[in-house]
């Protein structure tokens, strides 16, 4: 079964180092990987293992606090070379060392596709970890029933690459994955595309397409617009890539960590998708293609909108498929700076010449203008394409009204829906960090 669903609301934002051939150029395989806690929302860690500690490809390296049974994994054989904390002995990374040696896989048993069995297999073999769950945008809780589940096949943050692409051939993987999800719900498991996708029929699931306009592709946006969330009620969200994993786990006892990933961005010399493993190293994917142009560069794990910034000496972040390069811009030098009327200027404001000239544009990292009051303008509406009010939804969070937020549909979001109206936001208000600290208040309180 299959339906369109038409959206008006959004941008695609043109920046310069986009993918071409989204074909993997190469395959880098790390010297050591890193896994970091605070990518997983809702995971409260407890360590497995300590230094020096030899690991084998998808044992656990940690365990969640609520329930013993969810486990981050290593994605790689090797040796725990560090365990970095922060502040209170907060757990901030786990570096594992990587064997050049054939990794022989950590057993996951899968007895069948019994709804004890899947729970079981999924949360052994990291991949409950990989879903989230709305409300609040955390990890599915051990007690969840979701009412549906939504999978996106699409991608629309800039200079994204094609989710369809990375997972063509595992059509039977991918059956094999909602047969297993199809056991953990009574509802449906709706698979949401682009328009035009050449995704075939999948028996248990139904598809949607969606114009690919950016945020289409949040799954937050997917389901306001498909079965809003309602008070009482959860539903689960993963991406294709990850429902392929879980049908290779299903069929096959095994699963594939390695990653495909878009290395993009205006200072990037040859933009292009690599296969790597998650929490590599970022100088090893960006080692030899960053412009040599004597500019600052900031480097995201992740798209510009909603991505990690990260140093040379970083790692790659969940959902490990995107890193950007793009100025920094502590270094520029621009007449009338945040108020020039230069045809290189990129807003979509009427009153810049850029808005018209229909061109590729290569913004830096700056914050262009103060920040400022909250100025009540109605522009969150026009990128937050939901059922709800954003500014007032905001006004709600910054004053922690429960009920209102509640009322004003804080069930339904993630802080990714708003990182579009945060781009555009006259007042330069961090939405993001707003929204997921609201998210958290919810949680704890109610």
């Amino acid at each position: 079964m299959r339906r369109t669903i038409n959206l008006k609301k959004g941008l695609n934002m043109r920046l310069e180092g986009s993918l071409g051939d989204t074909a993997v150029a190469e395959t880098i395989m790390p010297d050591r990987i890193a896994i970091v806690p605070d990518d997983f929302p809702g995971f409260l860690p407890k360590l497995d293992v300590k230094e020096g500690d030899e690991v084998s490809l998808g044992s656990p390296l940690m365990h969640d606090k609520n329930d013993t049974a969810i486990c981050l994994v290593t994605p790689v054989a090797g040796i725990v070379e560090s365990i970095v904390r922060g502040p209170r002995r907060k757990i901030e990374r786990v570096v594992i060392k990587t064997s050049p040696q054939a990794a022989v896989p950590h057993p996951v048993p899968v007895a069948d596709r019994s709804e004890e069995s899947v729970r079981s297999a999924l949360k052994a073999s990291g991949l409950w970890a990989m879903m989230r769950r709305r409300p609040y945008d955390i990890i599915p809780q051990p007690s969840d029933t979701p009412r549906d589940i939504f999978v996106t096949a699409m991608d629309t943050a800039p200079l994204a690459l094609n989710l369809e692409q990375m997972v063509s051939g595992m059509e039977a993987y991918i059956t094999a994955g909602v047969e297993a999800l199809g056991s953990l719900t009574k509802g449906n498991i709706y698979i949401c595309v682009a328009k035009g996708s050449g995704m075939p029929d999948i028996k248990g699931a139904e598809i949607v397409e969606l114009p690919m306009l950016h945020p289409a592709g949040n799954t937050g946006v997917q389901i306001a617009n498909i079965a809003p969330v309602n008070k009482g009620e959860t539903v689960w969200t993963l991406d294709i890539v990850t429902l392929a994993r879980i049908g290779q786990l299903m069929s096959e006892g095994r699963v594939d960590y390695s990653v495909k990933v878009a290395v993009t961005g205006s200072e990037v010399q040859n933009p292009r998708v690599v296969s790597t493993l998650p929490g590599a190293p970022l100088e090893s994917l960006l080692k030899g293609n960053v412009k040599a142009d004597g500019r600052n560069h900031r480097i995201i794990s992740g798209n510009v909108l909603t991505g990690t910034p990260e140093g040379p000496d970083g790692y790659l972040r969940y959902p490990y498929r995107q890193v950007t390069v793009i100025p920094e811009g502590d270094d520029a030098d621009e007449f009338m700076g945040w108020a020039s009327l230069s045809p290189s200027k990129m807003s979509e404001s009427r009153s810049f010449l850029g808005r018209f000239l229909g061109r590729r544009f290569n913004p830096d990292a700056r914050l262009q203008g103060g920040r400022r009051a909250m100025i009540m303008s109605g522009i969150y509406d026009d990128y937050v394409p939901m059922d709800i009010v954003p500014e007032y939804l905001i006004k709600a969070i910054l004053a922690r009204d429960i009920d209102r937020m509640e009322a004003l549909g804080i069930y339904e979001v993630a802080p990714e829906d708003f990182a579009l109206a945060e781009y555009a936001d006259p007042s330069k208000l961090e939405l993001q960090r707003i929204v997921r600290e609201g998210l958290d208040y919810m949680r704890s309180e109610v």
